[in-house]
């Protein structure tokens, strides 16, 4: 018994001093970085969703809260993100035999510009896009509608995520 607890207590350490920048989340930043700034995405799409600016905004906010140690800041922080909401389109994507629209899609997109004052090599313009794919014979409101950016937007910011701070 005694060895296996040795064997294990050393095997974590092992794996844990291994790993050096590596965390658990998969994040490798500087060790200078603290904070992180996200500016506010307005949306410059051509079909305006009032509330999806704010949505987009608090969603990639509250990714770097709950899977990073940065503290918020509302300027000058060691990285920063901006950006608009680029696009916001639904087209029909399938077709029944009466020539009609069977589901829709809503795809969303937005461009992202990353600075980061400590490793400015991996700094980024990007665009990001996903969609969701609803009955035709449904409106865009509601649950549907919460659903679909949930969806949609959960995805984009862990894109965004992975491409700046994961390097995924």
């Amino acid at each position: 018994m005694k060895k296996i607890i040795i064997f294990f207590a050393f095997t974590l350490l092992l794996t844990i001093q291994s790993c050096g920048i590596y965390s658990f989340g998969g994040v490798t930043l500087d060790d200078r970085i603290k904070t992180v700034q996200i500016d506010y995405f307005a949306n410059n799409a051509l079909l305006v969703e009032p509330t999806l600016s704010q949505q987009m905004t608090l969603t990639l906010q509250d990714l770097f809260t709950s899977q990073t140690n940065l503290t918020s800041v509302n300027s000058g922080g060691d990285i920063h993100f901006e950006g608009e909401i680029t696009g916001y389109r639904i087209n029909p994507m399938t077709a029944t035999s009466a020539q009609t629209a069977a589901q829709n899609r809503l795809t969303i997109s937005v461009n992202v510009r990353y600075f980061n004052k400590y490793e400015e090599d991996n700094e980024f313009e990007r665009s990001f896009s996903f969609y969701y794919d609803y009955p035709a014979n449904s409106q865009l409101t509601g649950s549907i509608l919460e659903d679909a950016f949930s969806e949609i937007l959960e995805r984009i910011t862990q894109d965004i995520f992975n491409a700046s701070v994961a390097k995924w």
